[in-house]
Order: C-alpha cells, then structure tokens, then sequence
C-alpha cells in the first residue's frame, strides 16, 4: 500500500493537550482539535496533506476549542462517540459505537469506547509501521486511569480499559493519551491491580 499512514503530533493551549495527525498520502485524519487551529491546520500542511477527517475524544472543552474553526476550514467529516456527541459544540456527522470502524484512506481503523471519564469517549487503534498505537483521550495515562468522579464511573472505566485495550492488545502497543508523555501497555499493565485498591 503507498497511502502507508504516518503520525505527526502537536501539543497546544496552557493544559499540554495533544492533537494527533494520521497521514496517508494527501489526507489527514485529526485526533482532537483541541486548540490554536492555525497551528493544526498548519501541521497538517507541513504534511503535505488535508484534514478530510475529525475525531473528538470526548466532551470536555479543552479537546474541541478549535472544532468548529477546524471543521469550517476543512469540510471534514467529524466523528465522535454517540455518548458525548449531544454535548458537542459542532454536529458530529458519524456517531461511533464500540466496535465501529472507521475507513480512512483504506486504512480500517478500529474504535473503542471508553465510558466513565465522560459517559463514552472514542479511543482510536491505528497499525503504524507495523506497530499498534492506541489513541485514548484522557482514560488512560502514564501511571493510571482518567479522571472519574464517582465509584460507578471509576469501575466502569477500568472495566472498559481493561477488557477493550489490555485484554486486546499486546504489551507493545503505545499508548497516546490526551496530555503528556505516550506509554505503553506493557509499562502499564503490572500497575492494574494497585489502580483498581487505590479507585483511580
């Protein structure tokens, strides 16, 4: 395949958030467009592509402050998990369920739905040079789960993350979270257990 994807990356706004651009040949697919359209319109030019693609994580606003700027420049279709889809600030042209694939360029890109940091954002698994890499919003960092703010959510989510990404993939897999330093599954997976006592 010549369209081979290719990740590029950009970190914006004063909370280190992380916009993800999937590459293949002159379409671009964006991870949140979190902030500062003009430098993710920008990086997708550096790439020498387009942004025919949006997705958004989830609902909190410090990961949709230039999606409406974005998907006005662009014409991109915008893609979002039908559980935080009523909350955001621009129509999401396809709602995701889990399971969905999305088809990018004829790159089948699996989704993930990952409820209780919000009530179900979209995580996003990619093969990158033959290497998985997982894009996950803010349910999963370097050293623990998302923010919850209940004990239902906190279950919910660990259930999910658990069953839907480490009981999937392998301890290779990178993890992107929607702020700071990538990981991987393998660094992450022995701390499972300490998570779920200490609830977060």
């Amino acid at each position: 395949m010549t369209n081979t994807l290719e990740l590029h990356r950009i970190s914006v706004s004063e909370m280190d958030n992380n916009c993800f651009l999937l590459v293949a040949g002159d379409e671009a697919l964006l991870i949140d467009a979190a902030d500062d359209a003009p430098a993710i319109l920008a990086l997708a030019e550096q790439a020498g592509a387009k942004i025919t693609a949006v997705l958004t994580t989830h609902r909190h606003p410090d990961h949709h402050r230039a999606l409406v700027e974005v998907l006005e420049k662009t014409g991109a279709t915008h893609y979002a998990s039908f559980l935080d889809a009523p909350a955001l600030p621009a129509d999401v042209d396809v709602e995701l369920n889990q399971g969905d694939v999305i088809d990018f360029a004829g790159h089948d890109l699996p989704v993930v739905v990952l409820r209780g940091h919000t009530p179900g954002g979209a995580a996003l698994a990619a093969e990158i040079d033959g290497q998985t890499h997982l894009f996950v919003g803010d349910s999963l960092f370097p050293g623990g789960l998302g923010k919850t703010t209940s004990e239902s959510d906190f279950v919910r989510l660990f259930k999910d993350v658990t069953e839907r990404l480490f009981n999937v993939h392998g301890d290779d897999a990178i993890v992107h979270p929607g702020h700071g330093d990538d990981t991987t599954l393998g660094a992450e997976r022995p701390q499972l257990d300490v998570w779920w006592e200490r609830r977060w």
